[in-house]
């Protein structure tokens, strides 16, 4: 027979991952203060790791998550040196659009959900594994620079730039019509 606790279960956790889906949805407009909470979520986690003066393990694990989504977000989807040698074209300069190996927002809510978990643990005394807190800073550190420095490179030799400030748009500045007007940032 069939359990009639577990249909209500089944359709209160319907509804709970419905709402959930609901305001998501509608936080995704709304760039500037969704990465506004979690510069302040990560402020108070690192406000709690200096109070409890523990779970540095915990800190050291969320920084690698938090760089391994940056470069995520930082890399193209299609890698150019993975592509292998392709044809000679005589219009190697034309434009193609840079899509994200990590979108925005999925970097965003990837960052959040480690950094929720990340605070979770800090509650347990399992994961306050003693350790000499310097040496996992200086080699965080070390480990960013080189990293940073890597994506830096494979940026600059594929001509590429992760970042869009606004979409360009052309103002008509010739009179032959040609169209062949500067570009100017709309800020609308």
């Amino acid at each position: 027979m069939e359990d009639p606790g577990s249909s209500k279960l089944d359709v209160y956790s319907a509804k709970i991952r419905r709402t959930y889906q609901y305001w998501l949805d509608r936080s995704v407009i709304y760039t500037m203060w969704r990465w506004g909470l979690f510069f302040v979520s990560v402020c108070l986690f690192l406000l709690r790791i200096y109070l409890v003066k523990g779970w540095f393990i915990v800190t050291y694990g969320l920084g690698i998550f938090l760089l391994n989504n940056l470069i995520g977000f930082l890399s193209p989807q299609i890698d150019p040196e993975s592509e292998g040698p392709g044809l000679p074209t005589s219009g190697s300069d034309e434009f193609r659009p840079f899509s994200r190996r990590l979108p925005e927002f999925q970097f965003w809510l990837s960052s959040q959900k480690g950094l929720l978990m990340a605070f979770g643990m800090t509650f347990f005394s399992l994961f306050d594994i003693p350790v000499f807190w310097p040496i996992l800073l200086i080699y965080f550190i070390v480990l960013m620079f080189l990293t940073m420095k890597r994506q830096v490179k494979h940026m600059i030799k594929h001509k590429y730039v992760p970042w869009n400030w606004g979409k360009a748009t052309y103002k008509g500045g010739a009179s032959n019509g040609t169209g062949g007007g500067k570009p100017f940032k709309n800020n609308k």
